[in-house]
């Protein structure tokens, strides 16, 4: 095929940019379609795991109706059992649950018997709007903290950036969120501390709105993107110190090339690619941390009602949003192959 472009080339460069952009896509399309293949097994297989975990764990649904109600009697808690089909075997439940989750049927809930996929809805834009902006703010400030970093080893400035990380990065997070709940929230009332929106927020002015959604992400997003933000600079400092050593960058500064420029299009690309898999699998711990953070905020999201539905034993909720969050990991990590595909020719064969 190299032979027949370079034929092609001296009479018709845009056929020869066509020719190399239908193959690459082809082999992406390929690339893409064994990734979701994988994926299917490893989905259900994560639903398995969490099934079994939730009802092997001790007290279960019987304790909590018991907590609810102390004079609830064997006869009524046995019926409440068989109407939600937890006195056959849980081999049995699983496999009921699993034909149900093909007809995308997640079944209701224990507590207010809605649908677990409306639940979920009214709470995912929350988990969404949290985990995607941390994602953000770690890709805008990490890369150019660790590019910048890189550019002045063992500079004033490289010292006090890699004490700042070292410091974020093992500064426990739930710790650092009430301390800065403390200081913004109580001591100086600048920022509010828990929730999406104030209280009075639906007679706001609309730019009043805004301003009152950006007041109440602040501190979630800042919290939830700082452990990222220190990890990732780091990583971007030490592949851009082992790109710059190469022999091609040393040619490109030698030719007269500005340095700006052979650092941040020759270098970063290549130093990018182990990034990019590494962002990728951030995701999963930013929808895992959002658990701890949306408890300590009251974030109206989907960590913050599996946390509920756990105490109270509610496992259809539990699985769907169990099965939520593996799909939503599962997208973070084919995006970062992709991505990691597209960068690298040699994943993609």
């Amino acid at each position: 095929m190299n032979s027949l472009l370079f034929y092609w080339s001296a009479l018709n460069p845009a056929v020869v940019f066509v020719v190399k952009l239908s193959y690459t896509l082809q082999i992406m399309v390929r690339y893409l379609f064994r990734r979701l293949l994988l994926s299917i097994p490893i989905l259900f297989g994560i639903t398995l795991v969490t099934f079994a975990i939730v009802h092997l764990t001790p007290g279960g649904f019987s304790a909590v109706q018991r907590e609810m109600n102390p004079k609830i009697s064997p006869d009524s808690l046995a019926q409440l059992q068989a109407l939600y089909g937890l006195n056959q075997p849980w081999p049995k439940q699983y496999s009921q649950w699993v034909g149900r989750l093909v007809r995308l049927d997640f079944g209701r809930s224990f507590l207010d018997q809605r649908p677990v996929l409306d639940k979920i809805a009214d709470r995912l834009p929350a988990t969404l709007l949290l985990s995607g902006l941390s994602l953000l703010v770690i890709f805008l400030l990490a890369i150019p903290l660790g590019v910048f970093s890189a550019m002045r080893p063992n500079s004033a400035m490289d010292h006090t950036i890699t004490v700042v990380t070292f410091i974020g990065y093992s500064l426990p997070t739930f710790w650092l969120a009430l301390l800065l709940m403390l200081l913004f929230g109580v001591v100086l009332n600048w920022l509010p501390i828990s929730g999406l929106r104030s209280v009075n927020h639906d007679f706001l002015p609309f730019w009043d709105k805004l301003k009152d959604y950006a007041a109440h992400l602040i501190l979630p997003v800042f919290i939830s993107a700082f452990g990222g933000i220190a990890s990732i600079s780091r990583y971007t400092r030490g592949n851009m110190l082992e790109v710059v050593r190469q022999d091609y960058i040393r040619t490109a500064l030698a030719k007269g090339l500005p340095t700006k420029r052979v650092y941040y299009v020759h270098a970063l690309r290549n130093a990018l690619l182990p990034i990019l898999t590494i962002l990728g699998l951030s995701l999963p711990g930013l929808i895992g941390g959002s658990f701890i953070f949306e408890t300590i905020f009251a974030w109206p999201g989907m960590g913050r009602l599996a946390y509920e539905s756990a105490l109270s034993f509610d496992y259809p909720t539990i699985m769907g949003i169990a099965v939520i969050g593996a799909l939503l990991t599962l997208l973070g990590n084919l995006l970062a192959d992709l991505l990691y595909a597209w960068a690298d020719p040699r994943i993609r064969l």
